[in-house]
């Protein structure tokens, strides 16, 4: 899989993409992440990506002809199965959402700043808008992170028990179960007799209870 991410601030996305793993899936050549800074495709003598908005009202919009030049140079080399890009009114990122682009070969990443991008590239460049929270960032270079994080996770050998990632939250609609480690006691806390018992159909069975109940009383919405 291949990640190119559009974004004005490419130091401030370096670091997830640099440590623990994602580090790995991008050493082991799983994926590859590109930061693309859009200034480089400005034809402003001064790098500039943004300007003021038609019609007056206050903060600046990013430009169309940087990213149209920068989408457009990236869909040169390769074919890209979605254009996304991070906004506040895109689609809720969900689990179901994570693992249909985890099935992807190629994806860019526009991250948006400022009041937002010219409309025009949403019209024409933009194949799938996504937001990650009812909430508003500085950017959305923090948004790209955490898509990019919730694909990779999910290609096969990055996680190095791949049945992990199967049995996370949302996986199946609920919440994951509590779970326990090592001491089985401690001040007098004690880790429920069923994990310990070795009887995995037990154990299962008390794992799908939780799940249940926890998102019952946390996540109702879900079921």
């Amino acid at each position: 899989m291949r990640i190119d991410i559009i974004t004005v601030l490419p130091e401030l996305l370096r670091s997830p993409f640099e440590h623990s793993i994602l580090k790995r899936a991008i050493a082991k050549g799983l994926c590859e992440v590109n930061l693309i800074n859009l200034r480089d495709y400005s034809t402003d003598k001064h790098k500039s990506v943004d300007d003021y908005m038609y019609g007056g009202g206050a903060g600046m919009v990013m430009m169309i002809e940087p990213i149209a030049n920068c989408i457009e140079a990236l869909q040169k080399e390769r074919t890209y199965d979605e254009v996304i890009y991070t906004s506040p009114d895109g689609e809720l990122l969900d689990q179901k959402a994570s693992n249909s682009l985890s099935l992807k070969k190629n994806l860019i990443i526009l991250c948006g700043h400022y009041k937002g991008i010219d409309e025009r590239i949403r019209q024409h460049f933009i194949t799938k808008e996504i937001s990650i929270g009812d909430y508003v960032l500085s950017g959305g270079e923090l948004a790209a992170a955490v898509i990019s994080d919730s694909i990779i996770r999910l290609l096969p050998g990055v996680l190095s028990d791949e049945t992990s990632a199967l049995e996370d939250s949302f996986q199946d609609g609920l919440l994951a179960p509590p779970v326990f480690t090592r001491p089985a006691e401690f001040r007098g806390w004690k880790v429920p007799d069923v994990l310990l018992s070795g009887n995995f159909k037990e154990i299962d069975k008390w794992r799908h209870e939780k799940a249940i109940e926890r998102t019952q009383e946390r996540r109702p919405g879900l079921l």
